[in-house]
């Protein structure tokens, strides 16, 4: 059982939840020190949480993240830091983030300030009650662009279409999964669709999202790392594979990857050798 790092804790109580944070960086040095530390923060004040990390993988930033991530890291042993010699997508670094996590909720999110931790604090009764493994932040009001609003309306909505779904918010990486869970998933996205993934890959295995609106705020500074005609056909591909597999795993011509979350079925007991009547 994970040992208790916030002060209020009194012996005997709940231990709370245990935490994994897991996050992307890319050229984000306008914002990184501001998104960590406030990460750091509300871990460790919150009364719900007994445990906690943060991992963050840097995409081969070139304009000083990983500087930053470094000095932080040295106030943080709490903050670990995942490395890329050279930029290889949003989707891989995610997978690195996330498969560097150990805790047994994982929280997935941006490194760019557009979304605030305290959301979390709409998640905890539904994480304590257990009925549900996968939770799913949906953004009421969309703090981008208007093109980039409508991509991700358009792409949702045939995402939706394709998985049988009726999710409002498909592409959000405001997510919060069973540990075990995100760390057995195959993730293959590249680039910024790897939320749209994980979305499809949990719904794959049979899990129903449970979506809790949650705010999302505007960029904290610093440019995006894609741009939206690339971003557009990148994640327009992505969701006609992800739809193509979903049909070849309903028809059966791909079998279902094993679900880590399923409970564990006994093993049955052997029987007995008969022995035979002229034996006794």
């Amino acid at each position: 059982m994970a040992t208790s790092t916030n002060d209020n804790d009194e012996p005997g109580a709940d231990a709370g939840l245990t935490i994994s944070v897991a996050a992307p960086a890319y050229n984000e040095a306008a914002n990184i020190a501001a998104a960590v530390t406030e990460w750091r923060r509300y871990l460790e004040r919150s009364p719900d949480v007994s445990d906690w990390e943060i991992v963050v993988c840097d995409d081969g930033s070139t304009d000083g993240t990983g500087a930053v991530l470094d000095a932080l890291r040295d106030d943080c042993p709490r903050l670990t830091v995942v490395r890329f010699a050279r930029n290889r997508g949003a989707g891989a670094a995610i997978a690195a983030a996330i498969g560097g996590t150990r805790l047994d909720w994982v929280v997935v999110l941006d490194s760019d300030g557009q979304f605030p931790i305290a959301n979390l604090d709409r998640f905890v009764r539904l994480l304590r009650d257990g009925r549900a493994k996968a939770f799913s932040g949906a953004r009421v009001r969309k703090a981008d662009s208007l093109p980039y609003r409508w991509g991700s309306a358009a792409s949702g909505a045939a995402s939706n279409l394709l998985h049988r779904t009726r999710y409002r918010d498909f592409n959000s990486i405001f997510k919060v999964v069973d540990g075990p869970l995100l760390r057995s998933l195959p993730l293959e996205a590249g680039g910024m669709n790897c939320s749209t993934e994980i979305t499809a890959r949990i719904a794959e295995l049979g899990h129903a999202w449970v979506e809790i609106p949650i705010e999302h705020r505007e960029r904290g500074g610093g440019a995006r790392g894609w741009r939206f005609w690339g971003g557009a056909r990148d994640r327009a591909l992505l969701v006609g594979y992800l739809g193509y597999r979903h049909w070849l795993l309903r028809r059966g011509v791909l079998r279902t990857p094993p679900d880590p979350a399923a409970p564990a079925v006994p093993a049955a007991a052997p029987v007995p050798a008969r022995v035979p009547e002229d034996a006794r």
